[in-house]
């Protein structure tokens, strides 16, 4: 009996080895996630897009069980980290935080330059999050409301009022042209290099106008340094409820929000794409962190991936149309 014993152990060996080896058989990987998880965040340290994004790391990476970090690499209209996660590896272990509205835009604005596509090229996770847009104007404006400020811009001359933004092609140069087509009017855009460049002329009337996310405003608004007319999101900011949206005000088009979500590069396993976004509803749906990140003025909330990417689809083709009617061109 042992000579036998012996020999069915040796098949079995043989056995094992050949299903290893044999092709179309795959070895046995290990759990997704096995290693650290990197966020790539299209914007800036310090953002309130990077607060959102170190929340929802920290969040996740209690629920996974596993370490998640964050690296910044703004720039280029979110183009630097996007292509930063569609090189990478798909294998759910580098993941892009961006502003869908800002990467749509560049869908049209720099098609002619753009290495992928941000409906092809990356697989959508999840909605993480909406900041909304405010319009501040100088303090040195006699106005107090939207229609107000279209009524005096109205009887101004040509090239007297600005609309500054971050820079030219970007999501505040383009809410600019928006507000020109919705008002009526021809405000003079001013591209700064940032949002923080433009604030000081902004605050002492050298430019007129600008849009950008509410909540790092909100200082300068109480101490009576700035003004904001509307927001332009569908609903009213919790740190400014007072404030009434743009379509409260009789401007509906107007409508520019901080959208941002999660991407993974194209062809990450459907079960890490679908771990991710829902483990990310999870933790953006925490009464801690929604509250943490209220208090901020960002508006958590998850989705599906196809719920994105039906929301992608929609940011594109509209923001395509605002560039065309506004007859805008890559510098």
């Amino acid at each position: 009996m042992a000579p036998l014993s012996v020999f069915s152990k040796a098949v079995a060996v043989l056995g094992a080895a050949a299903c290893v080896c044999l092709p179309g058989i795959a070895p046995a990987q290990d759990a997704y996630p096995s290693k650290i998880i990197r966020i790539v965040n299209s914007l800036a340290a310090g953002s309130s897009a990077d607060h959102l994004n170190r929340a929802l790391a920290d969040g996740l990476s209690g629920r996974l069980n596993q370490r998640v970090i964050v690296e910044n690499k703004p720039g280029d209209g979110g183009n630097i980290a996007a292509m930063t996660v569609v090189k990478a590896p798909p294998d759910g272990y580098t993941l892009l935080m961006g502003s869908m509205a800002s990467l749509a835009i560049q869908m049209t604005y720099n098609a002619s330059r753009l290495e992928y596509d941000l409906q092809k090229s990356l697989a959508p996770v999840s909605k993480v999050a909406e900041i909304p847009n405010g319009l501040f104007v100088t303090p040195v404006l006699p106005v107090d409301d939207l229609k107000g400020l279209v009524a005096h811009l109205k009887k101004g001359k040509s090239g007297q009022y600005f609309c500054a933004s971050a820079g030219v092609g970007g999501l505040l140069h383009l809410t600019c042209e928006l507000f020109n087509k919705s008002a009526g009017v021809s405000l003079v855009h001013v591209p700064y290099k940032g949002t923080t460049a433009f604030r000081p002329d902004l605050i002492e009337g050298r430019v007129t106008m600008a849009f950008d996310n509410v909540p790092v405003y909100v200082p300068l608004v109480m101490a009576g340094k700035l003004k904001i007319l509307a927001v332009t999101s569908g609903r009213r900011a919790a740190v400014l409820p007072y404030v009434p949206t743009a379509a409260e005000a009789g401007m509906p088009g107007l409508v520019s929000v901080g959208l941002f979500s999660l991407f993974a590069p194209l062809n990450t396993p459907p079960n890490a794409i679908a771990l991710l976004s829902r483990e990310s509803a999870a933790v953006l749906s925490d009464p801690k962190v929604r509250e943490t990140l209220s208090k901020q003025g960002i508006e958590p909330g998850g989705s599906t991936p196809p719920e994105l990417r039906k929301q992608v689809e929609n940011e594109v083709a509209r923001w395509a149309k605002v560039i065309k009617d506004a007859d805008i061109k890559t510098e």
